[in-house]
């Protein structure tokens, strides 16, 4: 997304904020160690698909880990696919779908939030290479710069419901 976003506005007088014109993409499709938060990103220009998905779960065997790997996914059609499955199966990596329209529940998300803040909001980028050079760099910094900020964000405590109500129609 390389239009802005507003971080915050008020204003009497109506503004109008620069905004680069055509559509191009940049994706990034991520694994964060849940324990540790490295971070393991494959990124391109083009679209996520299921080759997008293998790339990644051949990076995260490449890693040699010596525990077992379970990779929490959404429910995207391209990671549900008999390809992603067969090879996730063969890396001998574990792959856990959450319920749809969940992604509270994926700890990863809570990082794209984050890269979004940081990158996106209020900022106008001229130039995709900026665009594409200020996500990388807030990535790769998500272990330096960031680390003391993510392990506070990226905590294990996720909000359940002991005795939830629910209202009759």
């Amino acid at each position: 997304m390389l239009a802005p976003f507003l971080g915050y506005l008020w204003s009497v007088t109506r503004l109008f904020l620069k905004a680069p014109s055509g559509r191009q993409r940049f994706n990034v499709l991520g694994a964060l160690n849940a324990i540790t938060h490295e971070l393991i990103t494959i990124t391109n220009d083009a679209y996520i698909n299921s080759q997008s998905v293998c790339d990644l779960l051949w990076k995260i065997a490449h890693l040699n880990l010596k525990t077992p790997i379970t990779l929490v996914m959404d429910n995207a059609r391209y990671q549900r696919c008999r390809i992603v499955n067969e090879l996730a199966g063969t890396l001998n990596i574990e792959l856990l779908f959450l319920p749809a329209y969940s992604p509270n529940l994926n700890l990863i998300e809570r990082l794209w939030k984050f890269v979004k803040k940081q990158c996106l909001y209020s900022r106008y980028y001229s130039e995709f290479t900026s665009f594409k050079n200020s996500i990388n760099n807030c990535l790769q910094q998500t272990h330096s710069t960031y680390k003391q900020e993510l392990d506070s964000l990226l905590t294990l405590k996720f909000q359940t419901f002991q005795k939830s109500q629910f209202m009759s129609p």
